[in-house]
């Protein structure tokens, strides 16, 4: 089994700076992809930023500039650092992690953590 294990949430004023962590554990294989996830309540869960094997990174168009995302591959660790924090970005933030592709495709997730953007 694959467990992932997230930290770093809370609640931060706008325009101040988060860093969420992802440590994984278990046999990881077939991995393709990590990346952090967030939902809001009575929204769609929605990728935010994703980084391959190959280390090609993606994220939606709202965090472009702001957020980044790494890895530590000596710690078994994603990163997410957000900068420039908006009320908009509140949300519960998982950890994701594609192993394969297609038919062959696993996912595992985090538990989740509180991200509170507030004045």
């Amino acid at each position: 089994q694959v467990q992932l294990v997230e930290s770093g949430g809370g609640l931060v004023q706008p325009g101040g700076s988060l860093r969420l962590s992802c440590t994984a554990s278990g046999i990881i294989f077939r991995i393709y992809a990590m990346g952090w996830y967030r939902q809001a309540p009575g929204k769609q869960r929605e990728l935010v930023a994703q980084i391959t094997s190959g280390s090609d990174t993606n994220y939606v168009d709202s965090v472009k500039g702001r957020f980044t995302i790494s890895r530590d591959n000596a710690k078994k660790m994603v990163l997410l650092q957000m900068n420039s924090l908006k009320p908009e970005d509140t949300a519960v933030y998982y950890c994701n992690a594609q192993m394969g592709q297609g038919r062959f495709q696993d996912n595992y997730w985090g538990q989740g953590t509180q991200v509170t953007v507030s004045s």
